[in-house]
């Protein structure tokens, strides 16, 4: 091994490793016998095992704005047939009457229903609720 001692910053390395060694062995008592290692426990894991939703956590979220919408269906034009619309045009959607309306939030499609007038105000009846699997599989 190549001896040190020319290089300075070595020799202070050395000396510090030697004085924090000297000073764990004051630190610990050569009698005491080494720390021996502990069994960790940790609960047992279940895949039905679901986190404890608490309402402190439903707190955070629940004033969490989102915009609702309903889509009845959707239709590309040109820009001259846009400009030629006038009160009373019917645009062609692509969807049929009595077809289910889409219910998004934030743009993301979670449930469908259909149109109701509850006292001359529309609504919508949802009658068919998107799966979380059916939503992630539409995110990817």
């Amino acid at each position: 091994m190549a001896d040190d001692t020319s290089n300075p910053a070595a020799a202070d390395a050395a000396d510090d490793w030697a004085a924090a060694m000297a000073e764990q062995a004051i630190d610990t008592p050569a009698s005491a016998p080494p720390p021996q290692p502990q069994k960790a426990s940790f609960p047992e894991l279940r895949a039905d095992a679901q986190p404890a939703a608490t309402s402190e956590q439903l707190d955070l979220v629940m004033d969490i704005p989102v915009t609702l919408s309903g889509e009845l269906g959707r239709t590309k034009i040109q820009i001259r047939e846009l400009l030629q619309l006038a009160q009373g045009s019917v645009v062609d959607l692509d969807r049929l009457a009595g077809e289910p309306m889409d219910v998004l939030v934030n743009g993301f499609l979670i449930a469908r229903g259909e149109v109701v007038l509850v006292n001359d105000k529309f609504g919508i009846r949802l009658t068919d609720i998107v799966s979380p699997t059916e939503r992630a599989r539409r995110l990817a």
